[in-house]
């Protein structure tokens, strides 16, 4: 159970904030932040620790009906590159001084541990299946991705880690990601699918076609099954089979993960489209998770900024990435290192002898 932050010390934070010799509010979003963060940690003096990002990588049953641009092989392909320290996120890694896990939970491929240590080898099975036709994942399966994202999370919290992100590889994983904006927000399927890795306005049109007949035969298996309707919380019963229904392993084991980051009161970073839509599945799960995540980047995946609006995120950048990885939220890591500097290191204007004239 995550425990929402305690909002009784805010009004504490608030005037330390607005004491500091500035014009009240003329650090704008970096306030807000420093609120945030200083609620998180229940502290006046926050601070930022053994930065941390975790990648999950896994394979997708829906890929095989050719609603991603990018080849299957490109997951494996990419899950070596990160060892070679060629990906854009080890380079984003490197850059802002975070420590890169990369967990293998379900690709379709069999790595050599000897050649490629850098993957730590968590594979539930080769990729989902095909939720066309059948759920992706057995409850069992869907369990373990849970554990497996807690489990990292507890590793980088044992290094002293209090600040974390989460990034993803696994060709077609906007498809599940566009099914769970469209059934978590009630909004039309058609307004949560876009181009992904690069699909063509007729591609586009297909992946729709089959995310909808999917998302049908989701409902009829729903009516015959019996998983919700004897639950003794259908709503929560409902997330958890969308989810399991849906979810790719990469991204269940992130949800797992957001939500064990909660639990340990350390600040989520969280990325694009796919961890905005997994960020977005977790509040399903426990809605407290929002208090500690903070969303780096607005990427162009089409219906990302409606995502982030249904659910009143407020970015941090809106570059026009759509690279994935878990890179637009490293590249967000810099503000909120301004915003701890700034409610830690700024005078106020009672010790530095400056008249407040608010």
């Amino acid at each position: 159970m995550i425990k929402p932050t305690d909002k009784t010390l805010a009004a504490t934070l608030q005037d330390k904030i607005d004491n500091l010799n500035k014009p009240k509010g003329s650090l704008g979003r970096l306030e807000s932040l420093a609120l945030q963060i200083g609620l998180i940690q229940q502290s006046l003096s926050p601070h930022l620790d053994h930065p941390c990002h975790i990648l999950f990588g896994a394979d997708h049953g829906i890929e095989r009906e050719g609603v991603s641009f990018s080849p299957r092989e490109v997951t494996w392909q990419q899950m070596k590159n990160y060892g070679k320290g060629g990906g854009g996120v080890n380079m984003f890694c490197r850059q802002h001084g975070f420590k890169l896990r990369v967990v293998d939970v379900g690709v379709d491929y069999d790595f050599d541990s000897a050649e490629e240590p850098h993957i730590i080898d968590r594979k539930i099975a080769h990729g989902t299946r095909n939720f066309l036709h059948e759920a992706a994942m057995s409850e069992a399966e869907y369990q373990r991705a849970l554990s497996v994202g807690a489990e990292q999370v507890d590793a980088c919290h044992a290094e002293g880690c209090n600040i974390i992100s989460f990034g993803e590889m696994g060709i077609a994983n906007t498809s599940p990601s566009s099914v769970f904006m469209s059934l978590f927000l009630d909004l039309p399927l058609d307004r949560c699918v876009g181009a992904g890795s690069g699909l063509s306005s007729s591609g586009v049109r297909h992946k729709y076609k089959v995310l909808a007949q999917s998302i049908d035969n989701f409902k009829q298996q729903l009516r015959a099954s019996n998983e919700v309707a004897s639950s003794l919380n259908p709503p929560l019963a409902m997330s958890n089979y969308i989810i399991r229904y849906f979810g790719g392993f990469e991204m269940v084991a992130a949800i797992g993960g957001m939500l064990r980051a909660a639990e340990l009161g350390m600040v989520i970073l969280v990325d694009g489209f796919i961890m905005s839509a997994c960020m977005l599945a977790a509040s399903k799960l426990d809605s407290a998770v929002l208090d500690y995540a903070v969303f780096g980047h607005c990427g162009d995946e089409s219906g990302h900024k409606l995502m982030l609006d249904s659910i009143g995120a407020e970015p941090l950048l809106s570059l026009g990435m759509r690279l994935g990885e878990g890179t637009g939220a490293i590249c967000a890591y810099p503000i909120l290192q301004s915003a701890v500097n700034m409610i830690n290191e700024m005078d106020n204007f009672a010790h530095a002898e400056i008249t407040k004239y608010f």
